[in-house]
């Protein structure tokens, strides 16, 4: 961290688009083409991004939510394993996600700079390191994926139940991480829309395969929770096959050129200290998730299963959000490498006030229907009331601090888009590991606020996490 700069000022959210120039440009944000982001207008530039990523990011945000609602009618050992099984992605999530800020932020300062070649090696080099990483993490999770659940504390028959759908969803690490990579190049070449559309891919044969190797419709075999993981896997796979397609265009600004898929130890040494800020705090963050978990586990499958619905329901709405976050790291990343600061710093302000609209929104939705909303999943679980009285607790609780959250996302993705990946590193750590881990065991064991304890540790360290990036934002120096 350096001295404190200027504060960077607030911009007048939409001065300068009116109706019909708004029109213009959300027809421009989801037409698939590359963009200039250094120049124009900001709040143009901000929906050019942010439209393709809001739906990219809740086309992700599908697979958890889809699987959830057809494997309800299995009972709440499948949502239990499920649950289980979703929180131990959260390991690979955290690595992709990592991997895919430095991704971003490398291909979008060297766009901005016009250093196509080192961007196009920067993307090589992305998905020679996510290929690696996801044989690696998969080989195990493939073949001991029963012995995993019961690590998370799942019991016998949730085992039984779940593992084969854990070896299909956690075996394809590979398809994970390449989804995850692959779209981090297109945002930092600024076609989100390529990203967009890969995910749309995914979840179209999810939805369609989910229902079918389930419950054996047509020709398909009937798999039960096992067919769900095989529909997610099968589901990615078409995904990232997209976005091969889409890398092979030598159209593109950056694209597979030859060459750029042999090893080039120098990205890879700046891809991986860029990202080890990125995939440190991304686990920080994840991994406190499972601990959550943990802590719900003894409360019973059925709490277990009422903490699997809320957390779904309230990530189809993070995942948006971040996705709206995820503009920031573009901006900042392209403006800081064509040297317009004031420009980057402008961006990261505008966001996070669309980002606060939005999450308001929602968490008066959480609010006022969280009883509805759970209902949908709770039809055939055994201790009903139980299952819903937690994932209510999830949904209110969690949504008291939305306000907070938007903010905090934005600002760690600002310091992920300037390369500063190391500043949410730390704010992660104590957020989540010196406040949010022990709060909510203390508030759901010793204070006896069972699982409801665990969801205000929840409020309590995001919305500290966003007070503080923002304290960090306004006086680190961004040029």
């Amino acid at each position: 961290m350096h001295s404190p700069s200027p504060e960077p000022t607030a911009p007048a959210p939409a001065a300068d688009i009116d109706a019909q120039s708004l029109w213009s440009a959300l027809r421009a944000a989801l037409r698939g083409r590359e963009f200039d982001y250094t120049k124009g207008s900001l709040p143009r530039a901000v929906l050019l991004l942010a439209v393709p990523m809001v739906i990219e990011m809740g086309m992700e945000s599908l697979f958890a939510v889809a699987d959830a609602w057809f494997v309800k009618e299995r009972g709440e050992d499948a949502l239990a394993a499920v649950a289980l099984t979703e929180a131990m992605s959260t390991i690979v999530y955290a690595i992709a996600i990592g991997l895919s800020m430095a991704t971003t932020s490398l291909v979008a300062r060297r766009v901005g700079a016009g250093d196509l070649d080192g961007a196009r090696r920067a993307a090589g080099q992305a998905i020679r390191v996510g290929v690696l990483l996801g044989v690696l993490l998969g080989i195990p999770c493939a073949l001991f994926p029963g012995d995993l659940l019961g690590l998370m504390g799942g019991s016998e028959r949730v085992r039984e139940t779940g593992a084969g759908y854990a070896g299909f969803v956690l075996g394809g690490n590979v398809v994970i991480l390449l989804l995850f990579l692959n779209n981090a190049i297109f945002r930092g070449a600024g076609d989100a829309v390529i990203a967009m559309k890969a995910l749309v891919v995914s979840n179209a044969a999810n939805l369609v395969l989910d229902p079918c190797l389930i419950f054996g419709i047509g020709p398909f075999p009937e798999l039960g929770v096992t067919g769900a993981g095989l529909a997610t896997l099968i589901g990615r796979s078409l995904g990232v096959a997209y976005q091969f397609h889409a890398l092979r265009d030598r159209g593109r600004r950056v694209h597979l050129a030859p060459g750029v898929l042999r090893h080039h130890a120098s990205d890879v040494r700046e891809l991986l200290r860029t990202s080890y800020g990125g995939v440190g705090q991304f686990l920080l963050a994840t991994a406190s998730w499972m601990v959550l978990v943990r802590i719900v586990a003894p409360f019973g499958d059925a709490a277990l299963a009422g903490h699997q619905v809320g957390v779904r329901i309230v990530m189809f709405t993070i995942l948006p959000a971040f996705g709206l976050s995820n503009a920031t790291a573009t901006l900042v990343g392209q403006n800081l490498g064509a040297g317009k600061v004031d420009r980057a710093r402008r961006s990261i302000w505008l966001v996070g006030l669309w980002n606060m609209a939005f999450m308001g929104v929602v968490a008066v939705v959480f609010i006022a229907f969280a009883p509805e909303l759970v209902a949908l999943f709770a039809e055939e679980a055994t201790d009903r009331a139980t299952m819903e009285r937690v994932g209510v607790e999830c949904l209110r609780i969690i949504s008291y601090g939305y306000l907070f959250y938007a903010w905090g996302m934005v600002a760690m993705q600002a310091f992920n888009g300037a390369g500063k990946t190391i500043i949410p590193t730390w704010l992660n750590f104590i957020c989540f590991w010196i406040v949010e881990v022990p709060l909510a065991w203390a508030l759901a064991h010793p204070a006896g606020l069972g699982t409801a304890g665990v969801y205000w540790s929840v409020a309590i360290s995001e919305s500290l996490l966003a007070v503080l990036s923002i304290v960090v934002m306004r006086r680190v120096r961004w040029g």
